[in-house]
């Protein structure tokens, strides 16, 4: 477990490397090995760990929530929820076709996620089959999640995109007391737009909004709907032997229970695009996805230890300010892939860096800044 977590902070994956990389002094001294692991154990281990073992390691990470929230101390939260396609290649239990806007047709996974906004954090995260929808999953995480903040958290606000557009969902939410602003997707929504009265934005005449209330046929109630439009260009149109222009627009349309006007709702929304970001990096920088086997549940095992990787490094570069606004591979660049000696004393383990490293000063500041593993 350790060797898959350091790896994927240092951006190491499939078993075979991960194999190698512990045969490494520094890896084996520094997660307790006499000798690098063979390139079949993890996936040995994680299959023989099962369903049960995913589920006590998705449980037991929870166990870390405090820590995340150690030094938020606000009353209000953000949970922006996503879901991301991994594609893979072979035979792997679970990967299924589905969604997957990166390469159609191909098999996949479709993991559900929960961010905690404020702190980057990956506050929540299911490992689900390639055929899952958007949605599926989400009224149980968001219950699960409920049950884990800190109760110093009074008012939580809830984000999503179209696929979570669903009546079970909202009646949830407000079932909570929870703010929502969730994007929404219907087959005729266009159709159903341009038959609106719009109102023309006074400061700026690319721009109108409107409001009406909707009800879908398994929702509880009605609901009001908020959406704008946006003027993006002319076209020409040949008309009765005359050529006139013709506006083109671009539509979003909300659902919400925040007090806001439409513009500011749009502005909101827009600010989700954050999220897209942090994605990546849990994918792209920590490995979530990249280290599989052929077995679904330990696939799961291995997904949970990136995300946890990716929680720890969103955590130690919280310490410092200028750290925190930088992505994982820029971490990563500066704190781990760095010229270093690691010597065993009888007092600890003593790493001695270059005299004359450009980033000595920087790296021991930020070590000293790391009480909280501790």
């Amino acid at each position: 477990m350790a060797s898959a977590l350091l790896a994927s902070l240092a951006g190491v994956c499939r078993q075979e490397k991960i194999a190698h990389f512990t045969a490494d002094p520094l890896v084996t001294q520094l997660v307790g090995l006499e000798k690098g692991l063979n390139k079949d154990i993890i996936g040995i281990r994680t299959k023989q760990l099962g369903q049960a073992g995913a589920i006590r390691l998705h449980e037991g990470l929870f166990d870390f929530t405090p820590l995340w929230f150690k030094n938020y101390d606000a009353p209000d939260l953000t949970l922006d929820g996503d879901s991301t396609v991994k594609t893979v290649y072979g035979n792997q239990e679970g990967a299924d076709k589905g969604y997957n806007p990166h390469k159609k047709g191909a098999k996949s996974y479709h993991p559900l996620l929960l961010f905690a906004s404020e702190l980057k954090i990956l506050l929540n995260s299911w490992f689900r089959t390639g055929n899952a929808y958007t949605s599926n999953g989400i009224v149980e995480m968001l219950k699960q999640t409920a049950a884990i903040l800190p109760k110093g958290i009074k008012k939580v606000f809830f984000r999503g995109d179209g696929g979570f557009f669903l009546g079970k969902l909202l009646d949830f939410l407000e079932k909570m007391g929870w703010d929502y602003l969730i994007k929404v997707k219907l087959k005729n929504l266009k159709q159903l737009l341009k038959s609106q009265t719009w109102e023309p934005d006074p400061n700026n005449p690319a721009l109108a909004t409107c409001k009406f209330k909707y009800r879908a046929k398994d929702w509880t109630k009605n609901r009001e709907l908020v959406a704008i439009r946006t003027r993006t260009d002319w076209v020409e149109v040949e008309c009765l032997g005359e050529t006139q222009l013709f506006p083109t627009y671009e539509y979003a349309c909300y659902c919400s229970n925040l007090p806001l006007d439409t513009c500011e709702l749009h502005k909101c929304y827009q600010a989700r695009a954050t999220s897209e970001t942090w994605i990546e990096q849990v994918k792209s920088q920590l490995q979530a996805g990249a280290t599989l086997t052929d077995n679904f549940h330990a696939n799961d095992i291995l997904w949970q230890l990136c995300v946890f990787a990716y929680n720890c490094s969103v955590t130690m570069r919280g310490k410092k300010k200028k750290i925190w606004r930088e992505e994982h591979a820029t971490f990563r660049y500066w704190f781990i892939k760095l010229p270093a000696r690691l010597q065993a004393r009888s007092r600890g383990l003593i790493l001695h860096l270059p005299e004359k490293y450009y980033d000595k000063s920087q790296w021991l500041d930020f070590e000293m800044s790391l009480s909280f593993v501790t």
